[in-house]
């Protein structure tokens, strides 16, 4: 789906779940304007209606889900090893890196089951 989406937008796809001991890339592409992008993807299936029920435990607990976004999952730490793992493949890859434009790491927060995708740039 999300490479679906930046195929969608014109990016081309370099690689996926480019994995290292230190940390992983989950979609390395080339934007339109030839810059190297690292994406990172993060999903929340946010429907739960049916593991809602009626006791108040069960309602409380839904209303923390529902209150959740992609976006919460990524953290600081995680941050710090995508950028790591995006300053070594572009060191070891300088044929993607555009001299002037350099590269970025970006965001695709997706919510299911609704396939609402929100795309942050250079984060």
């Amino acid at each position: 789906m999300a490479c679906q989406y930046l195929i969608g937008k014109n990016y081309k796809i370099i690689d996926r779940n480019y994995r290292r001991p230190w940390g992983e890339l989950d979609i390395i592409a080339i934007d339109p304007a030839r810059v190297l992008v690292f994406v990172e993807v993060k999903t929340i299936r946010q429907s739960i209606d049916n593991e809602c029920g009626n006791s108040a435990i069960q309602n409380e607990r839904c209303r923390n889900i529902a209150a959740l976004t992609p976006e919460d999952n990524l953290t600081s730490a995680k941050l710090k090893k995508l950028q790591r793992t995006a300053q070594l493949f572009a060191g070891k890859h300088p044929e993607f890196v555009n001299e002037q434009k350099g590269w970025r790491i970006d965001l695709l927060a997706i919510c299911l089951p609704a396939n609402k995708i929100t795309h942050y740039e250079n984060i």
